[in-house]
């Protein structure tokens, strides 16, 4: 609200519900940055901020209470709730926003609002402006100028509250539980969808579901960075990279360990695996408030280099296949990405040209990895189809940072150990 000012408006319109099939909708999950200003999980609403508002600041159009609908798809808070429940100072039915909505932003100097997140509400927002315009008669204003809102709200969800935290530590500690049952029941001869079924067995044993589709991929699956079949049956000798979190409150986990899948590693399985494992080390020891986003990331790459470079699997200077970027044949990715409500979650990753400087509250994941597919020209047959990575999720604080899923065993003989132990 202080952001907005006096003056103006901000809109965010609720996450529309979507058919998977037919009538068959798709489970409902909230827009963030809505549930984060709001609370409130319903389809069919629209937030509205209007400092400064006489007959209320915090405006929430959302579903009437309707009990033959309820019957069929359960309750609904309706405006009376809406008030009481989730803290509006007015409330009103979503069939009436056509009424009202267009005469708040009539008095509105700015309008905060993202354009392109929901292409529907777009065009309704910029026809209700547009007949303000067009109705010309006197004493009728428009509003001058129309600003973003997401780059508000995204710099605000930057930085995590201690209930946001909290959320996120609870996630964490969801899905190391649930990658520990899974190296457990984990064994050459099964399919990769049921180690994905041991994980969405945890998530909804806690009550909660995954942050994304969950990556279970075993031998050479394992060098494709977003597979997502869970298709391929796990023989004697494969590595597998599980790559699966869960969402606590909307807040989410995203954590990757890879195992060998009879249990002990090969030699040129754990030579891979060692690079990774030091370039995780040395990317969370660059995760400090005051370092810049890049930093963790420049850290893993030259441990990378220089181990690929020890194996023969590159030639040249480590400085010159830094230069050069012949790495990325088998690191590809970033080492990390923000963390939150999102899996990939919101904010600028640098500040006009400069890299981000880390600060106390962020949240971000520390993800290095080494792929070589099946089949890559000029590498012996003994390093094709390892594909490994080792992601943790990591709060920034005051003195350091805290690893949310410390828990969960990184180093190679512990892994070994947790294999296949289950009865």
């Amino acid at each position: 609200m202080r952001m907005i000012g006096r003056g103006g408006v901000g809109v965010l319109p609720a996450s529309p519900a979507k058919l998977r099939s037919r009538d068959i909708e798709y489970p409902y999950r909230q827009d963030s940055d809505f549930y984060y200003i709001t609370g409130f999980v319903e389809p069919e609403a629209i937030a509205v901020l209007a400092p400064g508002r006489p007959g209320g600041e915090y405006i929430l159009f959302c579903r009437e209470r309707d009990p033959q609908r309820e019957a069929w798809d359960g309750a609904r808070a309706g405006p009376e709730q809406a008030v009481t429940a989730y803290g509006a100072d007015d409330a009103f039915p979503i069939g009436d926003v056509e009424d009202i909505l267009p005469g708040i932003i009539e008095q509105a100097e700015r309008v905060y609002y993202t354009i392109g997140a929901h292409p529907e509400f777009d065009a309704r927002l910029i026809g209700w402006v547009t007949a303000l315009r067009n109705r010309g008669s006197p004493g009728t204003h428009t509003p001058d100028e129309f600003i973003a809102l997401d780059h508000l709200l995204h710099d605000l969800r930057l930085y995590k509250s201690r209930a946001e935290v909290s959320a996120m530590r609870r996630a964490a500690a969801v899905a190391v539980g649930a990658h520990r049952r899974a190296m457990a029941f984990c064994r050459p001869g099964l399919y990769e969808y049921e180690i994905e079924a041991e994980f969405l067995h945890e998530f909804r044993r806690h009550g909660m579901r995954p942050s994304y589709l969950p990556i279970v991929g075993s031998g050479p699956n394992a060098c494709v960075l977003h597979y997502t079949t869970n298709g391929r049956q796990m023989r004697e000798g494969d590595l597998l990279l599980v790559d699966a979190g869960c969402e606590h409150d909307f807040y989410a986990s995203d954590v990757t360990r890879t195992y060998p899948v009879g249990g002990s590693f090969s030699a040129a399985q754990r030579a891979i695996y060692e690079i990774v494992l030091e370039a995780h080390a040395a990317a969370l020891a660059a995760v400090l408030p005051g370092n810049h986003w890049d930093e963790p990331h420049e850290a893993a790459v030259g441990v990378i280099a220089r181990g690929l470079r020890r194996l023969g699997l590159l030639e040249g200077s480590v400085a010159a296949i830094r230069r050069s970027g012949s790495y990325r044949q088998f690191f590809m990715h970033r080492t990390g990405h923000w963390l939150g409500m999102d899996v990939h979650d919101v904010g600028d990753y640098k500040v006009g040209e400069q890299w981000r400087v880390l600060e106390p509250g962020m949240a971000l994941t520390v993800e290095p990895g080494i792929y070589i597919p099946p089949g890559t020209r000029g590498i012996p047959a003994r390093w094709q189809g390892i594909g490994v990575r080792i992601e943790d999720d990591v709060l920034i604080t005051r003195d350091g940072h805290e690893v949310l899923t410390q828990a969960l065993a990184r180093d190679p003989d512990e892994v070994e150990a947790l294999v296949g132990t289950a009865a």
